[in-house]
């Protein structure tokens, strides 16, 4: 299971089928590499050629601009963009905002297209929205049951005392 600070936890079962969404689609859209980041800045997954690059800086940077063009947004009477794009001299970023709550982020060079990523993104989108979707209905079905959904809830207070003492 996997903790994010966006307060969901992600299971094993979900993270498995998210990462082979992002494999898909970075086959599939001919790409370097995909992160999916949530809107906080947290890494959530990450497929490609990501070796070589700083994730944990990328998946801030890219919250940021979310969050700076959701201010551009709502100056001009929108929700948010869910789309960004942003070309450069080798690379290009395909940036989009996925169930409300996670980024996409797709890196790409001329080896693909614009036109190709869109329509690769479009079909992954509804996928991943379709796993967030049951991993929200997971952690309902787990609160319904009275089970938390916090991996540290059955450590106590006696516990961290022992621990240090």
């Amino acid at each position: 299971m996997f903790a994010s600070q966006s307060s969901f936890i992600m299971y094993d079962e979900e993270f498995k089928r998210i990462q082979a969404v992002l494999e898909k689609l970075l086959r599939e859209s001919n790409s370097k590499a995909i992160f999916l980041v949530d809107k906080n800045g947290q890494l959530i997954a990450a497929s490609g050629a990501v070796e070589h690059l700083d994730a944990t800086s990328l998946a801030s940077l890219t919250a940021g601009n979310i969050a700076a063009t959701g201010g551009l947004a709502k100056l001009i009477g929108e929700k948010e963009f869910s789309i960004l794009f942003h070309e450069g001299e080798k690379d290009n970023l395909h940036i989009s905002i996925i169930a409300s709550r996670v980024i996409l982020v797709v890196i790409f060079d001329h080896r693909s297209s614009l036109g190709l990523v869109r329509l690769r993104v479009r079909k992954s989108s509804e996928e991943l929205e379709a796993i967030f979707s049951d991993l929200a209905r997971k952690i309902a079905e787990k609160e319904q049951k009275g089970e938390s959904q916090s991996p540290f809830s059955e450590i106590t207070d006696d516990d961290i005392d022992n621990l240090f003492s």
